[in-house]
């Protein structure tokens, strides 16, 4: 096979819709891969729509219709040879056009597409147009067509097979891009060719790898192809296996065998060996033997088993995750696209991300339902690095239409995704959609759609028979949340004792206290909203006057996108922290708040442990400058949750839990070795003055949780709003408190702090006089490139740490060791105290149908 890139020499213009006039009639240079936003950019003919009110600027765009257009010169075919252009992927309706003439018309952004190019391959030049139409609009048209069907947002995005989170999401910005989003080739070809490779990779009980590689082939239609004899042939590093497929035969199974085959580990449990597996096809030639190349494919695998077990017990239905026969407490995050617009990110940027989900101690990622299915560099990178991947199909908080067409894109799509995806050992869940079931049952869906499809059968029947026959080695899930074996009519899809459970009356409607009212058995969306980094919002988030930003600025609002989002902010701190009216105070209050919060529940969820077997926060990342429930934002600086992540998701940690009434010590041990110490226990007033002491020996054994049950001496405070309950074991210590900030006596003033050069940058010493909650520096501020190691550590009277921040900028003693960089949650306290503010609004009311997720 020949390939030739199609990229280069394409150009974009608009050609119907609310053009401004400064676009109208412009022809411009496009790239593609691209998108007709980055082209716009590009050409400077709009403003960037991240950046300040921009956004609203560019809604012309949705009810827009644009074409793509080059020049195409295929060279002359020789007998037998096929000829085909390939579109990795068209964003999103689109008709196809060489020099005026229908090649094809595309409405899925989801899948690729391949047509006959043999009529113009005949060394002359023609013309290449893609014609794009708005989504928009198509999609209001198929609701004309089918009826409405309930969504979570305004617009119709369950009508067309488009990105969901395009049209806008409580993250996100509606930009409606529109596009050719992934390479366009031009495939030469004879005989036949591999047209789906889906290879199978398990281990046998006796350690042998075991890789069943499923081909699929294309014969050309020409000159005999039909009667060919095809040679397929696989190769596991030096072992090979092969066959034959006879004439007429378009598919066939090849077996490779490894030997004690190396097994791969999600991250914190192993190694993660990949081999290369090659698939090659063949022309046999007749009786002289010879062999002539058709195509090759390369991926790399790793060995592994994954069970899910989701058996009845005493407490519900369980959701384990066993990894070569493993369970493994899921530490994870969920995953949207890194940018709302796509064709920008980079293999690179991919990794930085991923490696930042490893930092804050994740071994699994979510591809969440309203995104895409992500690129090979995704994948590839989760391989490398141990991060298991949970992966949605794309349906999410909307009832789907099951009549055609969509239901045909739906399988296409899935059929295609299921099958490239299989090599990855990193890929150990299908699940169904996200918050469907859930909204079905909750949302007031029933009297909406009066019997009308809503998916149903998608998560159901299709999507569920679809991987049991091209990827029976993962398990399939209908939907999150869900209950196992449980019709949406029969046990609730959030039920926490069954299944997935995703908890947002935490955020929308109850103080973050109330995640400990409940032991899911696995929680796969929590979360609380916090701002992006200050820097971030210096670049991005600015007044059109250069006024200092308020959050009631109609400029911070557009980049809030939560319905009611500063109401909850400030209603979940209230109670915890008060409410400060300077912004530089409510900015850190409510980053520290979200990291509370979020901490909260993983440790209640991990002290629960076998029960409890994972926790996927929402969410990792951002893909624009927002206030959301990210922790990293989208200029890729970590926010303070990312630390608190960190933290909270330890192979080794102590928490204070309670159980019966009475506070307990959880000892989590997630690390293969036992842990064996003395724990020390000490209740003793801000200002370290010692009360009560208790000493525990403790043995945890591997991958074990034990709790510890604690004395009234150190358990029951006599001054509850001036005590502190410290433990540590090893180098682990947590710090226990009776009382909320608010009502407690803190040293406003706690720490004492020092700054020196160090290579690379400062190293900033802090030791506390009294107790000093959540010391952290946010060093963002002094240099928007500059990085600090650690974050959010409480230190009790005499204790002490050391960060050591990276930059290339010459700063000062003063700038590092005072406000606003060192602060800490001492400093919150004082302002809300001595502030006070009427809280807009009364209790949270219910979203319109659905949480966030």
């Amino acid at each position: 096979m020949i390939e030739q890139d199609l990229h280069e020499g394409w150009t974009l213009r608009a050609t119907r819709g609310p053009v401004p006039d400064d676009v109208e009639d412009r022809t411009v240079p496009a790239d593609v891969p691209g998108s007709v936003h980055t082209d716009l950019l590009a050409a400077g003919l709009v403003p960037d729509p991240y950046l300040d009110q921009n956004e609203t600027s560019l809604t012309w765009v949705h009810r827009t219709d644009w074409r793509y257009e080059r020049a195409l010169t295929i060279g002359p075919l020789g007998p037998g040879e096929r000829a085909d252009l390939v579109f990795d992927g068209l964003d999103t309706v689109a008709d196809l056009r060489v020099d005026g003439k229908l090649l094809g018309r595309t409405a899925n952004q989801h899948r690729s597409y391949r047509f006959d190019a043999r009529p113009f391959a005949d060394g002359r030049a023609h013309t290449l147009t893609v014609d794009l139409r708005s989504a928009l609009e198509h999609a209001e048209a198929e609701r004309e067509r089918l009826g409405a069907r309930p969504t979570a947002y305004d617009h119709p995005f369950n009508m067309v097979r488009k990105m969901a989170c395009s049209f806008g999401w409580d993250w996100g910005p509606d930009l409606q891009t529109a596009g050719i989003w992934k390479p366009v080739r031009l495939e030469r070809w004879h005989t036949a060719r591999l047209e789906q490779v889906r290879p199978l990779v398990t281990v046998d009980p006796d350690g042998t790898g075991r890789v069943t590689v499923h081909v699929d082939v294309e014969r050309s239609g020409l000159e005999g192809a039909q009667d060919a004899t095809l040679v397929l042939r696989a190769a596991v590093g030096d072992v090979q296996a092969q066959t034959l497929l006879g004439p007429h035969v378009d598919a066939g199974v090849v077996e490779v065998l490894v030997p004690h085959a190396p097994l791969w580990w999600p991250v914190g449990h192993g190694a993660q060996p990949l081999l290369d597996l090659s698939v090659t096809l063949e022309a046999a030639d007749g009786a002289e033997r010879t062999r002539t190349a058709l195509g090759d494919w390369h991926r790399r695998i790793g060995f592994r088993t994954i069970e899910l077990d989701t058996q009845p017990d005493e407490f519900g239905s369980a959701f384990t995750l066993r990894v070569n026969g493993r369970p493994i407490f899921v530490k994870g995050a969920n995953w949207i696209p890194d940018d709302h617009l796509l064709t920008r990110v980079t293999r690179d940027q991919v990794a930085r991300r991923v490696d930042q989900a490893l930092g804050a101690n994740l071994n699994l990622l979510r591809v969440w339902g309203g995104g895409v299915y992500e690129s090979e560099d995704f994948y590839d990178v989760c391989d490398e690095r141990g991060v298991l991947v949970w992966q949605d199909f794309l349906l999410a908080c909307a009832a789907y239409p099951e009549e055609e067409p969509l239901w045909g894109e739906i399988e296409a799509e899935a059929r295609e995704n299921v099958a490239r995806l299989t090599p990855h050992a990193s890929l150990v869940l299908w699940n169904g959609g996200n918050e469907n079931l859930w909204g079905f049952a909750d949302w007031a869906w029933q009297a909406k759609l009066g019997g009308a499809t809503w998916g149903r059968r998608y998560a159901t029947e299709l999507l569920p028979a679809i991987v049991a026959e091209l990827d029976p080695t993962r398990p399939y899930m209908d939907g999150s949340p869900y209950s196992p074996a449980s019709a949406p009519e029969g046990t609730h899809p959030n039920d926490p004792d069954h299944g997935t459970h995703h908890e947002w009356e935490v955020w929308n409607r109850v103080d973050y206290a109330a995640y400990r009212d409940d032991v899911p058995r696995f929680c796969s969306e929590f979360g609380f909203q916090g701002p992006p980094a200050w820097a971030t919002l210096e670049r991005a988030v600015r007044n059109p006057d250069g006024a200092p930003l308020t959050k009631t600025d109609p400029v911070f609002l557009l980049h809030q996108k939560a319905d009611d989002g500063n109401g909850k902010l400030d209603r979940g701190l209230a109670p915890h922290l008060g409410v400060p009216a300077d912004f530089t105070d409510w900015h850190w209050a409510t980053q520290l708040n979200q990291a509370r919060a979020v901490t909260y529940a993983i440790e209640h969820y991990r002290s629960w442990w076998p029960r409890t077997a994972g926790a996927i926060v929402w969410q990792l990342n951002d893909c624009w400058p927002v206030t959301s429930w990210a922790a990293v934002d989208s200029d890729e600086r970590p926010k303070p949750l990312w630390y608190a992540l960190r933290h909270a998701f330890a192979d080794r940690t102590v928490t204070v839990q309670e159980r019966d009434g009475r506070l307990v010590l959880a000892v989590v041990n997630d690390s293969p070795e036992l842990w064996h110490g003395t724990v020390r226990v000490s209740r003793e007033l801000f200002d370290g003055t010692h009360l009560a002491e208790h000493l525990h020996e403790v043995n945890v054994g591997a991958r074990a949780v034990a709790l510890l049950p604690l004395p009234d001496e150190v358990a029951v405070p006599a001054e509850r709003h001036r005590e502190v309950l410290v433990a540590a074991l090893g180098t682990s210590r947590v710090v226990h408190l009776w009382a909320e900030d608010v009502e407690l006596a803190l040293d406003p003033s706690p720490v004492q702090a020092t700054a020196t050069p160090a290579v690379g940058g400062y190293r900033v010493d802090v030791t506390a006089r009294s107790l000093a909650r959540d010391v952290t520096l946010l060093v963002d501020r002094l240099d928007p490139g500059a990085t600090v190691d650690d974050a959010l550590v409480t230190l009790p009277a005499g204790a002490g740490v050391t960060f050591w921040v990276r930059t290339s900028a010459r700063l000062t003693e003063a700038d590092l060791t005072s406000a606003p960089v060192l602060r800490t949650a001492n400093d919150l306290t004082v302002v809300a105290r001595s502030e006070e503010p009427a809280l807009a609004g009364g209790p949270v009311e219910a979203l319109a149908e659905r949480p966030t997720g």
